[in-house]
């Protein structure tokens, strides 16, 4: 069965079994016979596991496979995927990354496409290139995508023939690869810099000895330029057969005409010679000469290695490593996975108890992993805090070595069964909204782990049948397993030489550490919403009236707050709050800017009313609760998924947040940690500076929008955390927001009880900070940053400030329009023409909730000699779009994405949700929803040609480069 991201191997890991019926698990005295092979779908062959019936299977004389399904969601969309059976550990030496330049090739010519024409030809069809558009290429697997949207027969029939010709007969010339090799250099050279580094010598310790410790899909410069036309077509004659294929499609479109065109375009692909079995991924092999098994656990102590990145925070990793093995994929090894799930639940949960206690480390995780069919392991993580790893390293061994010595308690157990039945039931309730495109995938990968698919019904009713198999003796078996191996490896991440070494590091895994009972879940009394005490005295809706959009009412309570309710049928299962409050950042002052980034990590955990955050998570047990902050603009955001049946409750966690705040302080020094840790690794990389000061210089150098560095994030107390969101959280207008499935009526009376018992809030944001929005001034010196990465590695930004606020909505949606045209021709010129950035893109902000503030931004990872280049290529095309309208064209193939993009939003209530925040207070926002789609579908070539002449122009814009920290100089914009 399809464990959902079997990375992880716990929530999800029950997405297996079929709506067909058979009896419960208890009434067999063993596994179902497997059924005769002619009988079953070829998916299901060698499984007990029922076959998932709303999928349809079959097979060509060819050999290839496919599987069909009808699917509504979104209305009019077909995803299509390609599973080709060979990735990069397919290759051979001499073709390391072939699979993944395959991947390119494919695009850039073949039977039904001339030359570097897909990406227009598909935008033609209304598919957006890298959305709906894309492919991906892993160590063993190949999968084209294509979500296909506003599908008729005729853009099917076409869009079949197209996807044919790439797969089956890619024209793989010598030009081809002068083209796409330059763009995988370039990709190469982006993925790189220090986290890259980790990821590959992660792969050289953990799987020594095995094809993955050396095989990166992307490839190695050798291979990559020393590739032909003879030795790539070599590769694709071999792996690209017809019986290595599957097609998979899911919906909004009959099965029987789905497969008709599968049986049409794919039919006829013959191919000669035999099949090549696929290579030996090889075996963990413990070490010759083997330290004692660390404590509590049958596994040898093999390499350990001691890594220096100093800007990426310390890090220990240790793996316990089994040979991975393809499995008879019946109902009794599902038993055992979800037995693997509570195993690991349970350890993680006590790991976050110890953490949250504060010590000697700020994370720590336990995850089992079957990483791509080459080795089953559980893995480790653990983020040390202080200079000394080695009390971190031993208080999460001494938590796991209670696990595996004692079992746990039932109470552990049922909470964690409690989680899990929430995360198996909301699939069953929002089934009816899973997305084609999910389900596409999730075949896709169960076809890559040679597992089955099923349905949100089957897995909770397995689940529950299967509860008295989860007994302690049950869960500490499962646990001694997943830490039983063949060889345990490990691998520290640290800023400073000789912190450690790999001696070390070995004999800190194989010291005796006495178990950790405290962190196991104290019995006491039950957390109880009805011990909680009330917000106030139940509040009296004032006004109710209709806004005349889609049965959308406003309320109103007599202490201000206003609320706008959505109860959408065609959504069952699916229910989200918002609560709009405050004045976001314009409220706080600048010189508590800090005080921003710490809150975003550490205001909800720091408690509300009686409940810490410990008491958050029991009371959330067993319901589906959530409670995520964010700060906008002119906003604070509380916002969360949840059930009508949890509703009321979620309401009060977010009433009482507002109304009866805690001030824990463990929360606030815990993110003080995480703040400073994370600064460090911002300056590894080109992207990671922009992502750290980015935002700053877009508006105008304001301190609220820096990161704060970790001598600022030092001088914050708790006291000034209270001082500054205690302020926040009583100030300011109240707007809720209600969308989904939910009585009307009971929500009413919930908000009655909670918002409307707030006492009277001032209507007007307080505006604590500077009131004027600073906008860049446009500039010809370009401001250089430094990162600590890869020499080769630079980034560029041009930017053109636009504007911002309601009234303006239409001409924002317009410049949408502007800046995809914009996109285009610098994917053109950049990427494919000049081959000098894998992934160049222009995008727009315009805050809505703001005066000024938006801009226009293009960017690009490339080398750093190449910067100016890109400076003279924008400035080009954006001079060139104010002189020249557009075609046509161009126009058809940016509009007809943006109509698609919006059609398929507006099918979910989350897309209204989002449009219509703050219109409580701004009716303007509401009748301006009216025309979102002509203003994003209807323009002319002259009104792109106004309103570029508008905004863009070299005398309007500002750049910025980050270079390599040795680089010396100006960077010179031509």
């Amino acid at each position: 069965m399809h464990i959902s991201s079997r990375a992880a191997r716990s929530l999800a890991c029950l997405l297996l079994l079929s709506t067909a019926s058979f009896p419960p698990v208890f009434a067999q005295e063993a596994a179902a016979p497997v059924a005769p092979a002619a009988s079953v779908p070829w998916l299901y062959r060698g499984s007990d596991v029922p076959p998932d019936l709303e999928w349809k299977f079959g097979e060509l004389s060819n050999g290839l496979r496919y599987a069909v399904r009808q699917n509504g969601v979104p209305p009019g969309q077909v995803s299509i995927r390609i599973r080709v059976d060979a990735g990069s550990l397919y290759e051979t030496d001499e073709e390391r990354g072939y699979a993944h330049l395959l991947e390119h090739l494919v695009f850039r010519q073949s039977k039904y496409l001339e030359d570097g024409t897909a990406i227009a030809t598909f935008q033609r069809l209304g598919a957006s290139f890298g959305t709906d558009t894309n492919a991906e290429t892993s160590a063993t697997q190949t999968v084209f995508k294509l979500d296909l949207p506003n599908a008729t027969r005729t853009s099917l029939d076409e869009t079949f023939k197209l996807l044919s010709g790439m797969v089956t007969a890619p024209t793989l010339s010598a030009e081809n690869l002068r083209a796409d090799v330059p763009i995988v250099m370039a990709e190469m050279r982006e993925r790189g810099g220090a986290a890259q580094r980790v990821q590959e010598r992660m792969q050289e310790v953990f799987y020594a000895g095995q094809p993955l410790a050396e095989r990166l899909p992307i490839g190695t410069v050798k291979s990559l330029q020393g590739a032909t036309q003879d030795s790539v077509r070599a590769f694709y004659k071999r792996w690209y057969r017809p019986e290595n294929v599957v097609v998979i499609v899911a919906g909004d479109a009959q099965p029987a005409q789905l497969e008709a065109y599968v049986k049409k375009w794919f039919g006829t692909w013959q191919v000669r010679g035999t099949s090549t079995p696929a290579p030996s991924f090889g075996d963990p092999v413990a070490p010759a000469a083997v330290a004692p098994a660390s404590a509590g656990a049958a596994s040898p102590i093999g390499r350990t290695e001691v890594m220096i990145e100093p800007d990426l925070p310390p890090s220990i990793t240790y793996a316990t490593l089994r040979p991975w093995r393809e499995v008879n994929d019946t109902i009794v090894y599902n038993q055992g996975l979800m037995i693997d799930a509570l195993a690991q639940a349970i350890i993680n949960r006590r790991l976050e108890s110890k953490a949250r206690r504060g010590g000697s480390f700020l994370t720590a995780q336990v995850n089992q992993q079957d990483v791509a069919r080459s080795a089953d392991g559980t893995f480790v993580s653990i983020t040390p805090l202080g200079d000394d790893w080695r009390p971190a390293l031993r208080d999460v061994r001494a938590v796991i070595a209670d696990a595996l010595t004692r079992p746990p308690t039932q109470e552990e157990i049922e909470r964690e069964l409690a989680e899990l039945d929430v995360a198996f039931q909301v699939p069953v309730e929002q089934r009816r909204l899973l997305p084609g495109s999910k389900l596409a995938d999730d075949l896709v990968n169960a076809l890559d782990i040679r597992e089955t698919v099923a349905s949100p019904e089957a897995v909770l009713r397995i689940f529950r049948e299967s509860k008295p198999l989860f007994t302690p003796a049950a869960v500490l078996e499962h646990t001694q397993q997943l830490f039983r191996g063949t060889v345990t490896r490990a691998l520290f991440i640290t800023q400073k030489k000789g912190a450690a070494t790999n001696e070390a590091l070995r004999q800190a895994l194989v010291e005796p550490v006495k178990p950790d009972q405290q962190v196991r879940m104290a019995e006491g009394p039950p957390v109880s919403f009805d011990t909680l005490p009330a917000i106030g005295e139940p509040g009296q809706v004032t006004s109710v009236q209709n806004t005349g959009l889609l049965g959308i009412q406003q309320l109103s309570f007599a202490n201000g707050v206003k609320a706008m309710l959505w109860p959408v049928q065609e959504e069952p299962g699916r229910l989200t709050v918002k609560v709009r409050f405050g004045g976001g950042y314009r409220e706080i002052d600048p010189k508590d800017a800090p005080y921003i980034t710490l809150g975003q990590m550490a205001l909800v955990g720091s408690g509300l009313a009686t409940l810490g955050q410990d008491d958050l998570d029991r009371i959330a047990t067993g319901r589906k609760l959530g409670f995520n902050f964010d700060v906008k603009d002119a906003a604070f955001e509380f916002s969360a998924e949840t059930r009508p049946a949890d509703l009321a409750d979620q309401l009060y966690l977010f009433a009482a947040k507002l109304d009866m705040p805690r001030w824990d302080e463990q929360p606030f020094e815990r993110a003080k940690a995480a703040a400073k840790i994370q600064y460090a690794t911002f300056a590894t990389s080109p992207q990671g500076v922009l992502n750290r000061d980015l935002q700053f210089y877009q508006r105008g150098k304001d301190p609220r929008f820096q990161t704060p560095k970790p001598a600022e994030i030092d001088g914050t107390t708790p006291q000034g955390f209270q001082r500054v969101w205690e302020e926040a959280l009583t100030s300011g207008p109240i707007e809720v927001q209600i969308y989904g499935d939910f009585e009307p009526e009971k929500a009413v009376a919930a908000l009655q009880r909670t918002f409307g018992a707030l006492e009277q809030r001032d209507p007007a944001p307080v505006q604590r900070g500077t009131a004027a929005i600073a906008v860049p001034e446009p500039s010809d010196e370009t401001i250089v940053l430094k990162h600590h990465g890869d020499l080769d590695q630079a980034a560029a930004v041009i930017s053109w400030p636009t504007g911002g606020g309601s009234t303006a909505l239409a001409e924002s949606r317009q410049l949408e329009i502007l800046t995809q045209l914009f996109t285009n021709r610098l994917v053109d010129a950049i990427r494919e023409r000049l081959g000098v950035s894998y992934a160049p893109y222009v995008f727009a902000t315009w805050p809505v909730d703001l005066a000024a503030g938006g801009s226009i931004t293009a960017m690009a990872q490339l080398q750093p000699d190449k910067v100016p280049l890109f400076f003279s290529t924008a400035d080009e095309i954006a001079q060139d779009l104010i002189t020249n309208p557009p075609t046509p064209d161009e126009l058809t193939r940016v509009i007809e994405p943006l109509r698609q993009q919006v059609t398929r939003a507006a099918s979910s209530s989350a897309f209204f949700m989002q449009q219509l925040e703050g219109a409580t207070t701004d009716p303007s926002r509401i009748d301006s929803l009216r025309t979102i789609l002509t203003d994003y579908t209807q323009t002319t070539p002259a009104a792109m040609q106004a309103l570029a002449a508008r905004y863009l122009g070299r005398e309007k814009s500002w750049q910025l480069a980050v270079m390599p920290e040795t680089t010396a100089g100006k960077v010179m914009r031509k």
